[in-house]
């Protein structure tokens, strides 16, 4: 299979040959690869031919990413959402990568979330006192994610992550009936708008979601990203209540990959291909990305469970 029909397979709810694997940023390119990244200065910074060269050395980086990794789609982190640069860098990667490969962006602070508000005696007060202050500030967030979204529309994204935090270990960030009110409708005009258009939408959110699942059901991603471990999120529980109706993404306890030992690495890979894996809706990854600090090894040692499970 190539890494689109893989991907399409699984997302139809189908079994493909081995589950698509993806994550959201990759942080080791100078480990793995010998390569540094573009940094945000160095775009703000260049023109013409300059930029074309920053393009050229970030396309090799997600290039060299998928052919060791394997994986079956990339989203682009650098230049960083808003950047104007990635507006122009997303075709210029696809056309790097051909046909085969899925590329897509992130649209970030698109929502009333852990991530946004900055002061949270001001943000309960507002909440009981002053809601109608909250929704302005709601709908003013959702109105640069749709106009961010459109641009990554009309870049040719195969895939938008709408990413943000809805909720700690414990629970919810707000009561599920604040969540419904004050985030659920914004997010779901954000999911509607990307769909419409037919790309395809990762909602990410670290946490226990399990308070607010199904007004994440409602919201209507067609993957949820990352069934967090860490926070007591068990992707059995969650497949069973969500397959068929949203795939689902990640898993793989992040924590454990940058500590180990081995053998929790492997129960914890084990047990997300186990549960994950049957009847598609699943994408394999870890429970949020591969950041800095992870050893190289571990993360491989991830992937070298479910290559040698599928036997792809």
């Amino acid at each position: 299979m190539t890494s689109r029909e893989r991907l399409e397979t699984a997302l139809g709810f189908r079994e493909p040959d081995r589950p698509p694997h993806f994550e959201q940023m990759f942080e080791l390119t100078e480990e793995a690869f010998g390569l540094r990244e573009p940094t945000e200065a160095e775009y703000a910074a260049a023109t013409g031919s300059e930029r074309e060269r920053l393009f050229e050395r970030a396309a090799e980086i997600y290039a060299r990413i998928v052919e060791a990794f394997r994986w079956d789609a990339v989203l682009t982190w650098r230049p960083a959402a808003r950047n104007a640069a990635q507006y122009d860098f997303i075709p210029y990667l696809k056309r790097q990568l051909g046909d085969d490969v899925p590329v897509g962006s992130f649209v970030w602070e698109s929502s009333v979330s852990i991530d946004t508000v900055k002061d949270y005696m001001d943000f309960a007060v507002r909440l009981f006192e002053r809601p109608d202050e909250v929704h302005a500030w709601a709908r003013d967030m959702l109105d640069r994610g749709l106009e961010h979204a459109r641009r990554l529309i009309d870049a040719g994204c195969d895939i938008i992550d709408v990413a943000s935090d809805y909720a700690f270990n414990a629970g919810s960030f707000i009561s599920p009936e604040q969540f419904r009110e004050f985030v659920t409708p914004y997010v779901a005009e954000l999911v509607e708008l990307i769909r419409r258009n037919g790309v395809t939408v990762i909602l990410h959110s670290d946490g226990n979601l399990m308070q607010i699942l199904d007004q994440i059901l409602e919201i209507g991603p067609d993957v949820l990203q990352s069934i967090d471990p860490q926070a007591g999120m068990d992707i059995a529980e969650v497949k069973r209540l969500t397959h068929g109706k949203m795939s689902l993404m990640g898993n793989v306890q992040c924590s454990l990959l940058q500590d180990g030992p081995d053998e929790k690495i492997l129960a914890s890979a084990e047990y997300c291909l186990e549960h994950g894996a049957p009847g598609g809706g699943f994408i394999y990854s870890t429970s949020n990305t591969i950041f800095p600090g992870v050893p190289l090894r571990n993360y491989r040692l991830m992937l070298e469970t479910m290559w040698d499970r599928f036997g792809v």
